[in-house]
């Protein structure tokens, strides 16, 4: 249990109502900053101000999963109210506070440098990712359903990278009867492509293995699908750009050709809300625990 535990939850979307009920369920104290516009009320969770709330009693911030922009704002859907951390008010918190978010930016990894306490990124975890590995094939199957006028069985489909989403991507779209080749540049990675039954291919033959497919999914966050790339591909090509914002394609070009390029980071909070909400919070619950017994053992 959490009993006693302050937690303040700053923004987000629908996935922290689950994070807001698994907490309660555990006993925790509750501030909810940026959810003065939520109709739901919460037994023993209290809807303020960041201004109004005790700063140096607060045991751990968790922050949406996009964290903040690069200069400290806060996503609040549920509230008007523009939230922004500054290193002073992370200053302001007791030394063993934690910050909790899914991602982080140059931003955020900077104020809570300077102010000495400890960031956890909870998308780097490998668990929450392979867990929302799941709603995020299912939004990409939903996604390229959607757009295009032939069926994944029979489908000619590159998945580009063999990360925790790329394996899954490429397993489920192999099962619903697509052609699958995977593209990778680890040694280790081609060899468990062969081995998952999937072609493999080096990146360095991304050009050439573009040339005949129906459909491009990308999950690698840096520029791989090049305009080079896009001008051999068929122009009834699909791409689906799974990486974090910007992701990795030139979709200025892919626009230009006439090529249809969505990208789409984020899939399972949009797809999943609640399914995406509980693994965070199921993850999160736990990590407050360890953090609540390994205060405990050092009082």
């Amino acid at each position: 249990m959490l009993t006693n535990m302050h937690v303040a939850i700053i923004g987000g979307d629908a996935r922290q109502l689950e994070v807001i009920r698994k907490l309660i369920e555990l006993d925790a104290r509750l501030s909810l900053i940026g959810f003065d516009q939520l109709d739901h009320g919460y037994t023993g969770a209290s809807k303020v101000r960041l201004d109004e709330i005790d700063i140096s009693d607060i045991d751990a911030i968790i922050l949406p999963v996009s964290g903040t922009n690069g200069e400290g704002e806060v996503e609040t859907i549920f509230s008007n109210e523009t939230v922004i951390l500054t290193e002073e008010i992370i200053s302001k918190t007791p030394k063993h506070c934690v910050i909790y978010s899914g991602i982080s930016n140059t931003y955020l990894d900077r104020i809570v440098k300077q102010s000495n306490r400890e960031l956890v990124q909870l998308f780097e975890r490998d668990d929450v990712a392979i867990y929302n590995s799941i709603p995020t094939v299912e939004g990409t199957i939903m996604m390229v359903i959607q757009h295009t006028d032939i069926t994944i069985h029979n489908s000619k489909v590159a998945v580009l990278g063999l990360g925790r989403v790329g394996m899954s991507v490429a397993r489920s779209f192999a099962a619903l009867g697509a052609h699958v080749k995977v593209g990778a540049r680890k040694t280790e990675h081609i060899a468990r492509i062969t081995e998952m039954g999937l072609t493999p291919f080096h990146l360095t033959e991304l050009e050439k293995e573009v040339k005949d497919i129906d459909v491009c999914i990308n999950t690698i966050p840096h520029l791989v699908v090049t305009a080079s790339v896009i001008s051999k591909m068929p122009a009834h090509t699909l791409i689906v750009d799974l990486a974090s914002k910007p992701g990795g394609t030139d979709f200025r070009y892919a626009e230009k050709r006439g090529i249809k390029a969505l990208l789409a980071p984020g899939l399972p909070g949009i797809v999943a809300p609640k399914t995406a909400g509980q693994i965070v919070a199921n993850v999160l619950s736990q990590l407050l625990l360890e953090l609540l017994q390994h205060r405990e053992e050092n009082e």
